[in-house]
């Protein structure tokens, strides 16, 4: 690996795929015009006679938040995360717990009375509002916490979680500015976007993590941070991820706990794996999935080591159509088409 070169034609088409999944700079800026416009429209409408309820905040959050989000793009006839905004609304539940349990139904007719002719969807712990020009508003009603920096996340099951919305955009922001202070072109957002961009690849046809299975972003951020923590960037993208995807195999493959201690002294959840979000310690990620999840995500990152290695290898042999094939397995036929 350490024949590796930035000058490389591998390290070129990386860097022009990463650059390409990025969202448009000129989509951004018109995304959070409009962002900020739906979160006053709707907060108004929260606080208005008719729901009587107080908005104490609305945080930034989320990928594009983190500059971690991908551009829209498809998977079949399938949308694929791309420009998905998170919008939480900090709710005071001064209610006697009405808005406790009633949150996200609440949330749906605030939601439905502003933007009447804009399709809607309830999922888990959001109503998501979308947009003719595909672009994915996530509305995240959540209730205040014990201070101002953290939030009761209230899912459709009734379950409730301690979070911290300030918390986990500084948790992403953090190692993002670590590696900006490193020198080279490999920074930490960007390498968190090649695998979320390989994750909706996976993902494509596979029965036990494909659909609504497939490994949530919050699971992949938390897997690449612990990568980064422990293994930094290189000065190619090739080396770091090759590093990143057999380091994360072994991890999962064998099951053991990944931890932070950003803000706690987190322990290992007594599950089959542990996964723990670093704000709030009693959340394990992962505390429901089966071994079956468990051991296929373990097969992708496997595959995805060799993937690299091989890649690494034909580069270094100047077998530039090989390397393009293995790349293509691993990001789909976008890495072509884009590089």
């Amino acid at each position: 690996m350490s024949e590796l070169t930035t000058h490389s034609v591998l390290h070129k088409r990386i860097s022009t795929f990463v650059d390409w999944i990025k969202p448009e700079s000129a989509k951004r800026d018109e995304i959070k015009q409009r962002s900020n416009k739906v979160r006053e429209k709707i907060k108004d409408k929260a606080e208005s006679d008719e729901y009587n309820l107080v908005v104490v905040s609305t945080p930034n959050a989320g990928s594009f938040t983190t500059r971690t989000g991908l551009r829209r793009h498809y998977r079949g006839d399938a949308e694929v995360e791309g420009l998905d905004v998170d919008l939480p609304f900090v709710i005071q539940d001064n209610q006697d717990g009405y808005a406790l349990f009633s949150l996200l139904d609440i949330f749906y007719k605030i939601v439905d009375d502003c933007y009447p002719n804009v399709d809607k969807e309830k999922t888990k712990s959001s109503i998501k509002l979308k947009f003719p020009d595909k672009v994915n508003l996530d509305i995240v009603p959540m209730l205040e916490g014990d201070n101002i920096d953290e939030q009761i996340l209230v899912r459709s099951s009734g379950e409730k979680i301690k979070t911290s919305v300030k918390r986990h955009v500084e948790f992403i922001k953090k190692r993002t500015e670590t590696s900006n202070n490193e020198a080279g072109r490999v920074k930490f957002n960007e390498c968190l976007r090649l695998f979320k961009w390989w994750r909706d690849t996976q993902a494509n046809g596979s029965y036990t993590l494909g659909g609504d299975d497939s490994p949530p972003s919050f699971l992949i951020n938390l897997l690449t941070a612990k990568a980064f923590d422990q293994l930094s960037v290189k000065k190619t993208y090739a080396e770091t991820l090759a590093m990143w995807f057999g380091y994360l195999a072994h991890m999962v493959r064998n099951k053991e706990a990944i931890l932070f201690n950003d803000y706690n002294s987190p322990s290992k959840d007594l599950t089959l794996w542990s996964v723990i979000d670093p704000v709030n310690p009693k959340n394990n990620v992962v505390k429901n999935w089966s071994s079956l999840k468990v051991d296929e995500l373990a097969s992708w990152l496997e595959k995805g080591r060799d993937n690299w290695n091989r890649i690494i290898r034909y580069d270094l042999e100047g077998e530039d159509s090989k390397s393009m094939d293995q790349l293509v397995e691993l990001f789909g036929n976008s890495f072509k088409n884009h590089t």
